[in-house]
């Protein structure tokens, strides 16, 4: 055989390998709303900028006639590219092969990128559409997912891990995205679940579909699995682009600060008489966000799970930085449960990859009730405590309104080592709010009184004189300045660029023990 036939031959070989399972089975998954695992990949990453391997990869396995199938690439296309010329692993799940099932080589494929991503230093991206472990190599396949998420835990925090679900993802696949650090579904083509609709209903009874069970909105606002979904995949994967653009490569380093075009001194006049008189009534905090950081441009993850708390990413002066805020327009920006997990896991992953942390407070304490005390308040709130007095980045907390009781304290106040505290005007900082004090400590008094609502307003006022301001604990140096609002964005600015040396002490020790 010539070299020119050589090559002839490889061409098609290269063309039956990028054709998946076939013409017919890349019709079926069109006709889904869905992409190929390569046309994915095109869309992710920058124009011409894949490099593919094991792309004649093929399953080992001999059993229940399998052993006549072969398909090259086996389910899984694999390899590196860039992001806004960046470098970033990527694995696409290929369900026109077996399902997009995982087999012993598929594993091995995936482990090669992971493994190649931590080495050096680079983001690695998973596009799952997978049926789960290959029915017909039995404890290989299921062997294959335990190294995956060895490697899953291994390199957490050190590099980040994105997954996007594009269709199904049960059993013991769905653990391997729920380690990574940002989990985004497609809506009405993605699931997730550990046990499907039909072991559902033999166990327990239940009658539930496909999308109830595991559906992408039910995981973007009751379990929180989903840190987004989007409506298509064109959007989910633009998407992962933007997210990429404001994390590191890597634990090592810092996230890639961009030209500012927002002027640092912008002020924002409006903020000085933004919070309303009455202290009940709500706000919207984005408004507060957008005013201060580059643009009012602000990525939010979670944003329909646990709408108490905001989180997500910004950036100040050009630099990226984490925003946590309370919100008051629901709930009142109480911490539950379900807040507290959301924060304190991204406080963490911000803290884990070097990204500073900007605290907006409005939080009038921790949400009470028997719900809430039996599904374990008070360890899943100190979970949020944690992660801040954990966090060793740069910490910056503006508090706005309310900031009363242990959620005080729990959001990055300066006993949990906030770098830089500030407080508006407006800022009421207590141990709880003015009428319920008053209530407890002068109970006796207001039995007595003549006019016990007239002698009630008085007390309440006196409180908020002496408590519910921010000058007391300025006084004691617990907020390090009170500031005008609509001076808000260049002072955390300031702050920021001061903290940008900052030493990251912990004291030598294995790890913590979050209360998991």
């Amino acid at each position: 055989m010539t070299s020119a036939e050589k090559v002839e031959k490889l061409l098609k070989q290269r063309e039956k390998a990028q054709e998946g399972g076939g013409l017919d089975r890349i019709e079926k998954q069109h006709a889904l709303g869905k992409l190929t695992a390569r046309e994915r990949i095109e869309l992710l990453l920058d124009e011409g900028s894949f490099e593919e391997f094991d792309m004649f990869v093929s399953h080992r396995c001999t059993n229940f006639g399998i052993d006549s199938r072969h398909f090259p690439g086996d389910g899984v296309v694999t390899g590196y590219g860039t992001i806004d010329g960046r470098l970033v692993y990527v694995f696409s799940h290929d369900f026109t092969v077996f399902g997009g099932s995982l087999s012993e080589t598929f594993a091995e494929k995936v482990i090669k990128i992971m493994e190649m991503a931590a080495e050096n230093g680079a983001p690695v991206i998973g596009l799952n559409d997978s049926g789960g472990a290959r029915i017909q190599e039995g404890i290989e396949s299921l062997a294959g997912y335990g190294e995956i998420f060895l490697r899953n835990v291994v390199y957490s925090g050190v590099i980040p891990q994105i997954s996007v679900i594009m269709g199904p993802c049960a059993g013991g696949a769905v653990y391997s995205p729920a380690i990574t650090d940002f989990t985004i579904m497609v809506e009405n083509t993605s699931y997730m679940f550990v046990t499907g609709p039909k072991v559902v209903k033999t166990v327990t009874g239940e009658d539930v579909t496909v999308d109830q069970l595991g559906g992408a909105h039910i995981h973007a606002t009751r379990s929180g699995v989903a840190s987004l979904t989007c409506k298509t995949e064109q959007d989910a994967l633009l998407f992962v682009r933007k997210l990429v653009s404001y994390i590191p490569q890597n634990n090592m380093e810092d996230p890639i600060a961009v030209t500012p075009t927002d002027p640092p001194d912008r002020m924002e006049d409006w903020l000085d008489d933004f919070i309303p008189d009455n202290p009940n009534k709500p706000y919207e905090m984005r408004k507060i966000i957008s005013a201060v950081v580059d643009g009012g441009e602000f990525l939010e993850i979670q944003r329909m799970f646990a709408p108490n708390i905001i989180v997500g990413f910004a950036r100040m002066n050009g630099r990226s930085v984490g925003i946590v805020a309370n919100q008051p327009s629901f709930l009142a920006g109480v911490l539950d449960i379900d807040a507290s997990v959301k924060g304190a896991r991204f406080v963490r992953f911000c803290d884990a990859f070097n990204i500073p942390v900007v605290t907006f407070v409005d939080v009038p304490g921790f949400m009470p009730g028997t719900k809430q005390e039996y599904g374990g308040i008070i360890r899943n709130g100190a979970k949020l405590l944690y992660a801040f007095a954990e966090a060793t980045v740069p910490k910056v907390t503006i508090i706005v309104r309310k900031a009363y009781g242990g959620a005080y304290d729990v959001m990055s106040s300066k006993h949990l080592r906030a770098d830089v505290n500030y407080a508006w005007p407006s800022a009421e900082i207590a141990v709880m709010g003015p009428e319920g004090a008053v209530e407890i400590i002068f109970s006796k008094e207001l039995e007595k009184a003549q006019s016990p609502a007239d002698r009630k307003k008085e007390l309440v006022e006196e409180y908020k004189e002496h408590f519910a301001n921010p000058f007391t604990a300025a006084e004691r140096g617990y907020v390090d300045d009170v500031i005008v609002p609509s001076t808000t964005r260049f002072r955390v600015i300031r702050a920021l660029e001061m903290l940008s040396g900052k030493r990251r002490f912990m004291p030598s020790k294995k790890h913590g023990n979050i209360p998991l």
